[in-house]
């Protein structure tokens, strides 16, 4: 992966050549579609095709107003249509097609794992409503098996409309995999789910019952002794959201004595899985958490330091890799150094684009970096980077 050099100037994209369009031609469509890198088939088989008017960003606080198209809009890249369809499934479950069927909720749900660690959101939302309607439909077992597929599925759809800034959903679908986390009789199950309800409930700012979701989740699955290193993982990626809940609601040494127990929980851990899945815990993560907590307490240097040794390659997927970067670009730009938080932002671009384009608050992030400092080479280079129209690969 090519990351930003100050001496390297990126590339300009060549303009296309302008064509009148009609509301819906297939080139347009054609070429919307691997912009967002999503099947042109699922774009045709939505009702609003046309790419979304360019949106003033805001960091979602979990208030954005009455008007749910509004809050849409967070998500500027995705069409309104996917996100039209996923709640059409979570308000009215249907059937899973044939060949979502013949294909499995456990397959389809690696999938999307896979796309969630590319970072590729808008692809992740189109698949969601297959994905949840097999898992769904899996359950007609009522094996405890099934019942975890399904919360794991809930729990990735959460994580995604959380990072989307599509908060309403985000809290529908976590609560969703906390009430079937009961049924898969899994104590991992039922951290991971109520992990995912406490970060949704951290964005809505009820950090008070964030904090009593995610500690009691925590306390429950020490309960269990903690007997395999995926239990032990758990715990301690569990510790790391409550630290960065309590950081988050200013609570300074219950932070700090959160991330540390994490850190001891976390040492030597070697758990291996197909992907970034959260179980696959390591040290060097809990490190990226320390760097987070640090710099929603105001001490964006004390973070840098923490994490000064973190490199790319000590995380296995573009997210997590572009997560590093854009919690580096906070970190700077809470120090008022815009060229470091350019090119931290540039390098997250490059690992994964959409955390830099539909995350909302990084996005905020950007615009205002490009508004206030584009004197600055590295803040024009990724001005010239976010106006393009999409990005490819």
């Amino acid at each position: 992966m090519t990351r930003y050099e100050p001496d390297t100037p990126a590339p300009l994209r060549t303009p296309a050549t302008s064509k009148p369009t009609s509301a819906i031609n297939v080139e347009l469509l054609r070429r919307f579609a691997a912009d967002l890198e999503i099947p042109s088939y699922v774009l045709g088989a939505l009702p609003d095709i046309r790419p979304a008017s360019p949106a003033k960003v805001t960091e979602s606080t979990g208030h954005q107003g009455d008007d749910p198209m509004r809050r849409r809009t967070l998500l500027a890249a995705v069409p309104a249509g996917l996100l039209t369809r996923l709640d059409h499934t979570l308000a009215m479950p249907t059937q899973p097609t044939t060949a979502a069927e013949a294909l499995g909720a456990a397959t389809q749900y690696q999938r999307a794992r896979n796309l969630f660690d590319a970072g590729r959101l808008a692809q992740l939302i189109a698949a969601l409503p297959d994905l949840l309607a097999t898992a769904h439909a899996d359950t007609r077992t009522h094996e405890p098996a099934a019942y975890a597929q399904l919360t794991a599925c809930y729990t990735l759809a959460s994580e995604s409309l959380n990072k989307a800034g599509v908060h309403e959903a985000s809290r529908l679908t976590a609560d969703r995999a906390v009430v079937f986390a009961d049924f898969a009789e899994s104590p991992l199950s039922r951290t991971l789910a109520a992990r995912a309800l406490g970060i949704v409930l951290r964005h809505q700012a009820q950090h008070s019952l964030a904090d009593e979701v995610t500690l009691a989740a925590v306390t429950a699955l020490e309960a269990t002794g903690l007997p395999t290193p995926e239990h032990m993982a758990t715990y301690a990626l569990t510790l790391c959201t409550a630290a960065y809940n309590a950081a988050q609601a200013g609570r300074r040494e219950a932070a700090a004595s959160l991330i540390t127990e994490a850190e001891r929980a976390a040492a030597g851990l070697t758990v291996r899985t197909l992907s970034g899945h959260p179980l696959a815990l390591t040290s060097a993560q809990v490190t990226l958490y320390r760097l987070g907590i640090h710099w929603s307490l105001g001490d964006a240097g004390a973070g840098l330091h923490a994490a000064r040794g973190l490199r790319p390659e000590h995380f296995p997927t573009p997210e997590r890799r572009a997560r590093l970067h854009t919690d580096r670009a906070r970190a700077w730009a809470q120090r008022g150094k815009p060229a470091e938080t350019a090119r931290a932002l540039l390098n997250a671009h490059a690992e994964a684009p959409a955390e830099v384009r539909n995350r909302p608050s990084i996005r905020t992030l950007a615009n205002d970096l490009v508004r206030d400092h584009r004197g600055t080479p590295e803040v024009r280079l990724l001005a010239t980077t976010l106006a393009r129209p999409g990005v490819t690969r």
